[in-house]
């Protein structure tokens, strides 16, 4: 699944707003077809544009992903109003130099062992696409959501960025 995720229209900006937000929610399928979200600390995307987690191989994401690999990611940042929703395929990873590449002291609450942990596996994440609202801060978007409101009867669209990308050839 060798692909370049990043250099698509919209995909800079949508790596932007993700860069530093930590925690995304992702969303899998349960053997009965109902969607399950859970929260997942992320690293930022690599070179190519693919989203890692770290995660137990003997876990119930684990069991969804063998079965339907196709996951949604959403980041959120309220303080800056930006928001990010990322769809694509997932797979598990169990290469240990990887493990160690991505590895931060602060995963060995959720993983006492380390590196060495054998249950210790990543979820790879191949982006096919996202959107982003990128709004400005709530401050102004009160004020002059407010000010626009009273006099036009209009909500104020116009200060937010939308838009949907393709992260796939």
């Amino acid at each position: 699944m060798a692909h370049d995720h990043t250099h698509h229209e919209g995909a800079k900006k949508l790596y932007e707003l993700i860069a530093d937000v930590k925690i995304a929610m992702m969303t899998t399928v349960e053997p009965d077809g109902t969607l399950h979200s859970r929260p997942m600390w992320s690293h930022k995307a690599d070179e190519s544009g693919d989203l890692w987690f770290f995660t137990r191989q003997r876990t119930p994401k684990v069991q969804e992903l063998s079965r339907d690999s196709e996951v949604n990611l959403a980041y959120s940042d309220p303080s800056g109003q930006n928001y990010v929703s990322v769809s694509g395929k997932a797979e598990i990873v169990t290469d240990t130099a990887k493990v160690k590449e991505l590895w931060s002291e602060g995963l060995r609450t959720w993983f006492p062992k380390g590196t060495d942990d054998p249950d210790i596996a990543l979820i790879r994440v191949h982006p096919s696409g996202g959107e982003y609202w990128d709004g400005p801060s709530r401050t102004v978007m009160q004020i002059y959501g407010y000010a626009k409101a009273v006099i036009t009867g209009e909500p104020p669209y116009e200060l937010s960025d939308n838009k949907k990308v393709s992260l796939t050839a």
